[in-house]
């Protein structure tokens, strides 16, 4: 379940565990049992495999100035040359 924070004006910030569905529900405040107002934060990005993490934050770094390619990319052979006989009688394809 989603965690979610809310504010009251007098004990301050406390966060709440519920179903998506319950989360526009009004809340008291668990010392006082005043009303409190839903806090808008960043998401837990922390959970996310880190090749993930890596690949949000370059989009992010780059949504506002692209990397500008200034010219074009040496050719790179993808053919490994190697020496062990072995490898001769692998099947080509």
């Amino acid at each position: 379940m989603p965690t979610y924070g809310f504010s009251c004006t007098g004990c301050g910030p406390f966060e709440v565990r519920c179903a998506m569905a319950e989360s526009d529900d009004p809340r008291r405040c668990p010392r006082c049992a005043g009303p409190a107002r839903r806090r808008f934060g960043a998401p837990g990005l922390r959970t996310l495999a880190p090749g993930m993490r890596r690949a949000l934050d370059a989009q992010e770094r780059t949504a506002d100035r692209p990397d500008v390619v200034t010219s074009i990319p040496q050719k790179t052979s993808k053919t490994r040359i190697t020496r062990d006989p072995r490898h001769l009688r692998l099947p080509r394809p």
